[in-house]
């Protein structure tokens, strides 16, 4: 994959992901409706590929607007992801050679590594994590939409047990699925399948889109660093 290709195509499921977190604020008050609205229509030209440069600067100074309006990221890692995502791409279009642009999107691409990795190890020193009490919790007692039939996993902590630690497991050893292409491609869709069953137990829509939305960028990294050491 191209490094063009690869921010195309990253810009567009961005451009997904910011506009359905501009939506929710479009039933909300002012100024948030109105930064939501003028979100949503950038993220539609962001989309659609026009004028990246100058959609993006734009996505960006709201998302300032944003962050100083709520004292923070409205969303969390959500919203902490979608401006890591935008901050890199919109550094990659301000780039004065090939070197620095490739350094943006590099970046980008090591961070998403790291967001997996340090997951899985912040769960791996945790003993509540290791016992799979700490996913027990999340189905007991979560303050997340989640329906009685999910919360009725919490009585078998035995399948919780082996979750966790098969959410562990592949977020620690997520960086080694950069020595094979074809290995990253597996670890992408795993880590995809998985935001989109948090997505449907637990209401986390916002993480369906955003971190997908990197994945484009660590395929063209991958390749970039296969190539840099032979």
């Amino acid at each position: 994959m191209t490094l063009e290709l690869a921010v195309r195509i990253a810009e567009i499921v961005l451009g997904v992901a910011i506009f359905q977190q501009s939506i929710e604020f479009v039933r909300g008050i002012q100024p948030e409706k109105t930064l939501g609205f003028i979100r949503a229509l950038f993220a539609i030209l962001l989309t659609a590929g026009i004028q990246p440069l100058l959609v993006e600067t734009a996505l960006v100074v709201t998302s300032i607007i944003l962050i100083r309006r709520f004292r923070g990221p409205y969303n969390g890692g959500s919203d902490t992801m979608t401006m890591l995502v935008l901050g890199c791409l919109w550094l990659s279009h301000l780039a004065p050679s090939r070197y620095w642009q490739e350094i943006a999107v590099g970046y980008l691409a090591i961070q998403l590594i790291l967001s997996y990795f340090q997951s899985g190890w912040v769960k791996v020193v945790n003993a509540q994590w290791r016992s799979g009490e700490a996913l027990q919790q999340v189905f007991a007692v979560s303050a997340y939409p989640v329906s009685h039939q999910v919360r009725l996993l919490a009585r078998r902590p035995a399948l919780l047990l082996y979750m966790s630690w098969a959410v562990i497991i592949f977020e620690l050893v997520f960086p080694l699925a950069l020595l094979h292409q074809t290995l990253l491609i597996i670890a992408l869709v795993v880590a995809g399948l998985f935001h989109l069953a948090n997505a449907w137990l637990f209401g986390l829509n916002r993480f369906f889109w955003i971190w997908p939305a990197a994945y484009p960028i660590i395929i063209w990294f991958q390749s970039r660093l296969m190539v840099a050491l032979q």
